[in-house]
């Protein structure tokens, strides 16, 4: 069975953040959300 991948991005507190959508459950990318506490350098932990 195939299922259907989607990705898009929200803003958020003037921040892309990426989602993929894999069937009916979405992911959000924790790298992005991790470069809104440092943007040059992702590490931080969450």
């Amino acid at each position: 069975m195939k299922k259907d991948l989607v990705t898009t991005e929200i803003i958020v507190k003037e921040n892309k953040v990426g989602i993929l959508r894999v069937g009916n459950i979405n992911y959000i990318s924790l790298t992005d959300l991790a470069k809104y506490q440092n943007s040059s350098n992702p590490t931080f932990k969450i």
